[in-house]
């Protein structure tokens, strides 16, 4: 019996050992401190803006604007890079950028917070308006790092990883989602609670020291995770056409080997119209080069288009035209509804929360209902949860104001010539935990019984967003795993890259939105035009289960078919029967 137990604890033991050195395990744990740092950055930055600029929204949305642009217009160019090279150069590379922007970001953040007094007097706030334009050019720098990142690894190198097993790829995508809301629960209340308590300069600090330290550890596992997954070296990154014109060239090349006669006319053609082919693409022009972009980018909004997954591509990147999520312009509204940084992040663990159970209900309705039914179900549990947001609206307490128009705010400070602020007159309404003495404070505008009511809608507000998480979070999964199984290799990068542009462009209109109308007496408004959105969005996947499972998308324990199966090629669908 004794020797029973020992063969059995040692058992364990190595099935533990082989497990944490496993390419699966080291790929979490790459991720894990990958987001930690991006986590802490996304919370933080917003409410530095805010901080630093005053009490508006103007700037945080400027910021995201950039942000979502920028994908919109090189999502494809990205997508196409990472198809193109070696996997783990792709990953390094991305990985070391992405970092460094940050921490560069957080450096210069360090020097605006401790003499961002000298800067507003110093060539007539130019310098500091330079700062600015600095601090978004490089995070945005950073986001483009990252989006090439997310590629690589969640769309790519998971795949390869789970090898042909769904089930499998299932489970992981629904492991890195909860170590995403792990994060989102651990990073933000870290960085908040080090803001409120010691001070943004710190913060900063805190951040550009994790993200240096975190680099090296990555840089480390990612290689490890490439050295313990031979088949991540082999990479199908040509295209029909050019694997075709490699058979061409193999049969000419027989053909002359195995005759011992001359070559036949038709052979020696074939060989020169190979040559020449080969011989023009190793030599383009200065204008091929230059057009090379603008073609990528035709080509891969083509493809993505000719997807059997372009509706639910597409419902997924209509979720993105909301203010209704944890990102800095709900944020920064909440900002100035007097809720402190420390308040947010807990806001925003408790969110977290709500996002690991959705990837808990998308792993159970999968095995339950089948992965297209899984997709359905979430979007009618978000668009359930988010009427609390819609009732928030109407009550006492909102913000909303319809006296006010939409447009005072930027009317006044761009067309009236009133002087843009630069920084919170009274820093310290920000970054406090006292919330009932926020209204004692000249800058909140609010008394203490109009502080206590505001909480009412603010309530509700954010019930609907936490709520409506558990259903987002399982919609995101299921529309990733529907990408992952039904686009080809060689195509993964490009066809994810549009995919990311598509979730940008709608995420720009959102940030339009609030440019134009910044002021919180609009908030409201966006509420319900982001609601509308949502619901357009799950109505496009509604559409997809529709064409793949008609009537039967209703009948949620039924079996469902596949979409791919193992002989077909990715991107087939399947007869419905």
């Amino acid at each position: 019996m004794g020797k029973t137990g020992d063969q059995e604890k040692a058992g364990c033991c190595s099935s533990l050992a082989t497990y944490l050195t496993s390419a699966k395990f080291l790929m979490y744990l790459s991720h894990s401190l990958s987001t930690w740092g991006d986590r802490m950055w996304h919370f933080a930055v917003s409410l530095f803006l805010v901080e630093l600029y005053g009490n508006s929204l103007l700037l945080t949305a400027v910021y995201g604007l950039v942000v979502a642009g920028s994908v919109l217009l090189l999502g494809a160019v990205i997508g196409d890079w990472v198809d193109k090279n070696p996997r783990l150069k792709v990953a390094q590379t991305s990985l070391i950028v992405q970092n460094a922007s940050v921490i560069v970001c957080g450096i210069i953040l360090m020097v605006v917070f401790l003499y961002k007094t000298q800067l507003v007097s110093m060539y007539q706030g130019w310098l500091l308006t330079c700062c600015y334009i600095l601090v978004i050019t490089i995070a945005n720098i950073a986001n483009l790092a990252s989006t090439a990142t997310g590629i690589t690894i969640q769309r790519d190198w998971i795949v390869v990883v789970a090898g042909d097993d769904r089930s499998r790829l299932a489970d992981m995508n629904a492991t890195i989602r909860r170590i995403d809301q792990l994060t989102n629960i651990l990073a933000p209340l870290a960085v908040g609670q080090i803001t409120t308590f010691g001070s943004p300069v710190i913060g900063c600090g805190f951040i550009a020291g994790w993200n240096m330290l975190s680099m090296c550890v990555e840089y480390f596992l990612l290689w490890k995770v490439y050295q313990k997954t031979p088949a991540l070296a082999i990479k199908s990154g040509k295209k029909d056409d050019e694997q075709e014109l490699k058979q061409l060239n193999i049969q000419v090349i027989d053909a002359n080997t195995n005759n011992s006669q001359k070559p036949t006319e038709d052979a020696l053609l074939m060989g020169e119209k190979v040559v020449a082919v080969v011989d023009t693409k190793k030599e383009p022009s200065c204008t091929e080069r230059m057009a090379e972009p603008f073609r990528t980018f035709r080509d891969g909004w083509v493809a993505y288009y000719n997807q059997s997954v372009f509706w639910a591509g597409m419902g997924l990147a209509f979720l993105y035209m909301t203010v209704l999520g944890f990102d800095c312009i709900t944020t920064g509204y909440a900002y100035t509804q007097g809720l402190s940084g420390s308040v947010l992040s807990i806001l925003m663990g408790v969110s977290a929360i709500s996002g690991i159970m959705g990837t808990v209900a998308f792993t159970w309705l999968r095995k339950k209902c089948g992965l297209i039914r899984t997709g359905f179900i979430s979007g009618v549990a978000q668009l359930s949860s988010l009427i609390l947001c819609v009732i928030s609206v109407f009550m006492p307490g909102s913000a909303l104001d319809l006296s006010v128009s939409p447009f005072a705010d930027i009317s006044t400070r761009f067309l009236e010539g009133e002087p843009l602020p630069t920084m919170s007159p009274v820093p310290d309404v920000y970054f406090t935990t006292d919330i009932q003495n926020l209204g004692n404070n000249s800058t909140s505008q609010f008394s203490d019984s109009e502080a206590g009511i505001s909480l009412i809608s603010v309530s509700l507000l954010f019930a609907g967003v936490i709520a409506a998480r558990v259903g987002l979070w399982s919609f995101d999964l299921t529309v990733t795993q529907l990408l992952q199984e039904n686009v080809i290799e060689s195509e993964r990068g490009i066809i994810n890259g549009v995919q990311n542009s598509m979730n940008y462009l709608l995420d720009l209109l959102h940030f339009i939105m609030v440019i134009l109308a910044p002021n919180p007496e609009a908030f409201g408004l966006l509420v319900l035009i982001s609601v509308s959105f949502v619901a357009l969005g799950h109505i496009m996947y509604f559409r997809y289960a529709h064409l793949n499972l008609g009537k039967q998308v209703f009948a949620c324990c039924s079996p469902e078919p596949k979409t791919v199966t193992g002989d077909n090629q990715p991107g087939e669908e399947a007869s419905v029967v």
